[in-house]
């Protein structure tokens, strides 16, 4: 209903969000929730007075937005169900790699400026010393350790997952996001005093299961794939 005159494209349009969550913590939620469909090139937001409640997520390919389309229409994100439809116009870094780009004269020189200070503002808050990172999500090349790593991983499979190496930006609504998508979910649990790690509890040992192994590696932030195991009891 929403897309009848839209073809599909490797954009998608978001409406019916909620215009209470900042702009920064908006993005990095959306590319959270969006970025297990396949990898994400841009996400957009603003907090004009017209395009409050209003996002875009563009996907590398089709299939992905495709993906994201169908499954998330209606997700409930911050209290509201989401309105998702294929964006009108292909978006400029999607037309930059096709070679279709034309520069929209009147509008070009805010827009290059608004570019740098999103991504000046999105390389403070992921910058990590010495390394650049990738943006496409997956299990990380190598494990990542932790000083109670291995305690952790003899730990008998349980309901409970203990969750490490999460940027200390991420908030308990960004994970409930992720891991309320499979059965079984009850809660999230943060300790303010240790940033970077979580408990995530659902019902019983064998949904746990599922969603460690969905979710094990993914990356909330392109430097910080996650690494579960199952807490110790």
């Amino acid at each position: 209903m929403l897309t009848a005159d839209i073809p599909p494209n490797q954009s998608i349009y978001i409406k019916n969000l909620n215009e209470k969550i900042k702009k920064e913590e908006l993005k990095r939620s959306l590319y959270c929730l969006f970025s297990q469909y396949g990898r994400i090139l841009d996400v957009v937001a603003l907090k004009t007075p017209k395009l409050r409640g209003q996002a875009w997520v563009v996907f590398d390919e089709l299939t992905a937005a495709s993906n994201a389309f169908r499954q998330m229409q209606n997700f409930p994100f911050y209290d509201k169900p989401m309105r998702i439809q294929y964006a009108k116009t292909k978006s400029d870094c999607i037309a930059k790699n096709d070679g279709s780009f034309v520069p929209r004269e009147k509008k070009k020189k805010q827009e290059e400026k608004a570019e740098r200070k999103r991504r000046a503002e999105e390389a403070q808050q992921s910058a990590m010393p010495n390394g650049t990172g990738s943006q496409s999500n997956g299990a990380p090349k190598a494990p990542f350790h932790h000083g109670n790593a291995n305690a952790q991983e003899q730990a008998a499979p349980n309901n409970i997952l203990f969750i490490q190496n999460l940027p200390h930006e991420t908030t308990s609504m960004m994970l409930q996001l992720l891991f309320e998508q499979y059965p079984g979910f009850r809660e999230v649990r943060m300790i303010e005093a240790k940033p970077g790690i979580a408990f995530v509890e659902y019902e019983d040992e064998e949904q746990s299961s599922t969603a460690m192994q969905n979710l094990q590696g993914f990356k909330i932030a392109p430097q910080y794939p996650m690494a579960i195991t199952f807490a110790k009891k």
